[in-house]
């Protein structure tokens, strides 16, 4: 079964929950799946050159959009409501282009994916240092000692078996020089100055313990500060694992997901100047939809 940080066939638009948007619906009068577009989207698209079955690349672009810091600073205040505007772009070029981050984007926040320089093959220099499982002291991690039991108090049962997040024990602390030297190398690669991969992923960076004695090393301030509808993502799943609720100690592929979760997160992070550049330039040359006629009620008013 897959694990999600967010199903790439929805995405979050409110600042406290997650309101979802199928990209397709089964409809009862076909029983297939059919893209959840409506008639002024398809004609958008046929506008731009291209066929009905794209309508992919319009969702996708949507999800770079809500993806942008920037967008999500000018429209802070219809994301509060849950009502916020999407520019379209202009061109098929844009379009695609857009459509195409989005897709990298769904890619990063779906956990089963094994993409390449991210959790699997060689990873990217800023990634590799990043959550890695270690220990107190010398010697490996035994599950059956105890090793991979979360008890520094993550999460505790609430009222009818609700889940309640705890403080848990997360230690902030400054890079060491070889986790610096890593991001900077990696910032590079990507274009980035060191000081703004820094301002990406955070000044400061945490270790991130399960008990006295297991701890996922460097997670970058803003990686374990990220939150999608609301919850700060790594110390929600944390929550759940507690010994006490789970009954039992993580296994090493849950050990490995936090690892997987922080370098998917961190990915997302460093996007984020490529995703306010491509809103910005949506912006400047967005699509102006034709004006058409209102139609006027019983009462004669528009």
């Amino acid at each position: 079964m897959k694990q999600w940080l967010l199903n790439p066939s929805v995405y979050v638009i409110g600042a406290t929950a997650a309101n979802m948007f199928p990209l397709k619906l089964q409809l009862p009068t076909h029983g297939r799946l059919e893209p959840n577009s409506s008639n002024k989207s398809t004609k958008y698209l046929r506008v731009l050159g291209t066929e009905d079955d794209d309508f992919e690349h319009l969702f996708y672009h949507v999800v770079a959009a809500l993806y942008s810091p920037a967008y999500r600073t000018d429209n802070a205040s219809a994301l509060r409501q849950n009502w916020p505007r999407i520019p379209l772009t202009g061109t098929k070029e844009l379009l695609l282009h857009s459509a195409q981050l989005g897709r990298t984007l769904a890619d990063l926040l779906d956990l089963s994916a094994a993409i390449q320089g991210i959790v699997s093959g060689r990873l990217r220099s800023e990634l590799g240092a990043i959550a890695a499982s270690s220990r107190e002291g010398w010697g490996s991690l035994n599950p059956d000692a105890g090793g991979l039991d979360v008890t520094t108090g993550w999460g505790h049962a609430g009222k009818g078996g609700a889940v309640m997040p705890g403080k848990g024990k997360a230690v902030e602390r400054d890079y060491t020089s070889k986790e610096r030297e890593a991001i900077a190398m990696g910032a590079a690669s990507l274009g980035l100055s060191e000081e703004h991969a820094f301002k990406l992923m955070g000044e400061r960076t945490f270790d991130v313990y399960l008990n006295n004695l297991a701890y996922w090393k460097n997670i970058p301030a803003r990686v374990w500060e990220y939150t999608i509808g609301g919850y700060q993502v790594i110390k929600k799943w944390l929550s759940y694992r507690e010994h006490d609720i789970l009954g039992r100690p993580l296994t090493m592929g849950e050990a490995r997901a936090v690892t997987d979760i922080a370098r998917h997160i961190a990915a997302i992070l460093l996007m984020e100047p490529e995703l306010d550049a491509n809103y910005q330039t949506i912006k400047k040359s967005a699509y102006a939809w034709p004006a058409s006629p209102v139609a006027e009620n019983s009462t004669g008013q528009h």
